[in-house]
């Protein structure tokens, strides 16, 4: 893992290492959100699921509990059509309910339509970066005071190859996942000298998921990771394994 610490394959799994952690999810309903929320839920965290499908998030809650893990919280919320004041409110809340946040992942990304800038809706322009960018800068802000009333906390972006090299059609969803990575090294570097919290982002690379299908319907998605597969590098970025790195690009084969 580029000299930060041995390969995710070569170490034991702790158990039970996040145990008595805040950690809230954004995109927590399906795919890597909700993997990602079961394994720390299994780690001993208490997750909070943030999702606008409400049913999705109700059987996220049922899987949990079922698997004897700490309860979640639920925070529903649609990240697109979300104002400043529902960021406060959600800071707000986590702040009487908790009192303190020890890990953010977000997770939650729109793609809409593969289409060159010649032929781009202005509409899916403003909604991308709305849901990918916007969001996630509205979250982080709000956040900051309870993440800082941690003694460890973490920041983790979900990252994609197409946020650090362009790629033709991928619009503003490409743009959005590079506007992410430059405010993660930005805030990671403000944070560093004064803090205890670092900022890193993860691409996990090709995923089974429902954006996945969307931009590749053809593929074969048999040879692709699952979400589960995945799990293990956003523990340890949130996790007290990676304490002293922040302000880096991570990619899943950095990891392996």
């Amino acid at each position: 893992m580029n000299n930060t610490a041995e390969s995710l394959n070569t170490r034991s799994q702790p158990t039970e290492l996040l145990q008595g952690r805040v950690i809230l999810i954004t995109g927590a309903a399906e795919g890597i959100g909700l993997a990602v929320a079961m394994d720390m839920a299994a780690q001993g965290a208490t997750t909070i699921l943030l999702d606008r499908d409400v049913a999705g998030l109700e059987q996220a809650y049922d899987s949990i509990v079922a698997a004897g893990h700490p309860e979640p919280a639920l925070y529903p919320m649609d990240l697109q059509g979300a104002e400043p004041d529902d960021y406060t409110q959600l800071a707000a809340t986590l702040a009487d309910e908790f009192g303190h946040l020890d890990g953010l992942i977000h997770n939650a990304a729109q793609l809409g339509a593969l289409v060159p800038f010649a032929n781009y809706d202005n509409e899916l322009w403003f909604q991308n970066l709305q849901a990918n960018l916007n969001a996630p800068y509205l979250l982080t802000t709000a956040c900051l005071g309870l993440l800082n009333a941690s003694e460890d906390a973490s920041i983790v972006f979900t990252s994609d190859a197409v946020g650090r090299k362009g790629k033709a059609y991928w619009g503003a969803y490409g743009v959005s996942k590079a506007g992410l990575e430059i405010f993660m090294q930005t805030l990671a570097e403000e944070l560093e000298s004064n803090t205890s919290i670092r900022v890193n982002s993860l691409d996990p690379g090709p995923v089974h998921t429902a954006l996945r299908r969307i931009a590749y319907p053809a593929e074969d998605s048999s040879q692709l990771r699952s979400p589960a597969d995945v799990t293990r590098a956003f523990l340890y970025l949130i996790g007290p394994e990676s304490r002293g790195i922040t302000g880096r690009q991570f990619t899943l084969e950095d990891m392996l």
